[in-house]
């Protein structure tokens, strides 16, 4: 029942930049951490960025420097400013959500639908 809208994509110059959006709403007990990931034309869907809820974050090697992921707990809401944007980094850009539903177990491991990020002249 968990929900997750991405939004924020579009098409941008190389060089440029966005900032994605990512809104979870539903049966939420704790948010354990959110996170970005991508998937290129013909590939397979790779890590970009996750924070968890204290605060800690990893990035994908092809991406730091350039992006930061940070998130608003009060509002379930994760962030990915993408700076310094590369062809490269076209891709449809999935939010994910790891919590639980419930105190005791209901582990949850739920996806957005994606929005598309286009990087060209």
């Amino acid at each position: 029942q968990v929900q997750l809208v991405e939004s924020g994509g579009g098409l941008v110059q190389p060089g440029g930049s966005l900032r994605l959006s990512c809104a979870a709403s539903g049966s939420i007990f704790r948010i354990n951490a959110m996170g970005w990931y991508r998937q290129a034309p013909g590939s397979q869907r790779d890590f970009v960025a996750r924070i968890t809820s204290g605060g800690s974050t990893n990035y994908a090697d092809s991406v730091k420097g350039r992006f930061t992921i940070s998130r608003d707990n009060a509002k379930n809401t994760v962030y990915l400013q993408m700076n310094s944007l590369k062809p490269e980094d076209t891709a449809v850009y999935y939010c994910n959500l790891e919590g639980q539903t419930r105190a005791v177990g209901s582990i949850i491991n739920d996806w957005g639908k994606g929005t598309l990020v286009t990087v060209s002249s």
